[in-house]
């Protein structure tokens, strides 16, 4: 039986980490504050895996996120999957060499497709996560691409189905109504089209402590929860939470 995971994200913006509430952004500290602060080869062996978005409003400098996944990864031997405007091969290439394990897509799901199979028949499903952000309108959920500022004319149960069509390894299903809260995970949405994907889910947008995560892992299709708080759960947050999930029967890799 393969294990869960628990893997968290780092919001990345024209040169500095952020705290992110329904994906607006608040600047916390650049790649120097962060490597000070937060020592992720330690707070790494909490984890299973870190995501790393590059979340720029203005154009995505690609060649200067990909040197700040370089110095992420430096002594982190977990995977790393990053992704946020990627617009062509090179571009996947270029966060391939700076140390990434697996990309992650959001905008070109939908407007560019093509590239999406191509990067799956070079790189394999296992080397790409398809992102989804969403909001809720009158109970329904509702896509959003470019950073969360546009929303496609497509029923979530519809995007599913075209997701599935492309290949990719895990689809990643962020709320961003949640987003940055801490009140929860979007739990009712998640149960409602967790049946829709066969591929691994991971969930994100919510999680304040670790019985939000719990409760994640708790739903049918689930395979791993994320987070993006660096408040709650950096420093002692982490390895305290997976102490806790795993007192409670989570199914997470335990290491002496």
């Amino acid at each position: 039986m393969l294990r869960n995971r628990v893997i968290f994200s780092l919001i990345y913006s024209s040169g500095s980490f952020n705290q992110s509430r329904n994906f607006r952004l608040q600047r916390v500290g650049d790649i120097n504050w962060l490597q000070t602060n937060y020592k992720f080869q330690n707070i790494s062996f909490s984890l299973d895996e870190l995501i790393v978005l590059n979340a720029s409003r203005n154009k995505k400098n690609i060649e200067e996120f990909g040197a700040v996944v370089t110095r992420l990864v430096r002594n982190v031997f977990i995977p790393i999957a990053a992704g946020g405007g990627i617009r062509n091969m090179q571009d996947v290439e270029i966060l391939f060499n700076s140390g990434a394990d697996k990309v992650v897509l959001n905008s070109c799901l939908h407007d560019n497709p093509s590239l999406v199979k191509e990067i799956v028949q070079r790189y394999g499903s296992q080397s790409v996560i398809a992102s989804i952000d969403y909001k809720l309108l009158d109970g329904h959920a509702r896509v959003y691409i470019h950073d969360g500022s546009f929303e496609i004319n497509e029923s979530m149960s519809n995007y599913l189905s075209h997701i599935g069509e492309l290949g990719v390894g895990e689809i990643l299903l962020n709320s961003i109504d949640k987003d940055g809260t801490g009140f929860g995970y979007d739990l009712a949405s998640i149960k409602k089209y967790s049946n829709e994907i066969n591929v691994p889910l991971i969930i994100m947008g919510g999680a304040g402590n670790e019985n939000h995560l719990n409760e994640g892992l708790l739903i049918e299709g689930v395979s791993a929860v994320a987070t993006a708080n660096l408040f709650n759960f950096i420093g002692d947050g982490l390895p305290e939470a997976r102490a806790f999930m795993l007192k409670e029967g989570a199914n997470l890799a335990k290491w002496v």
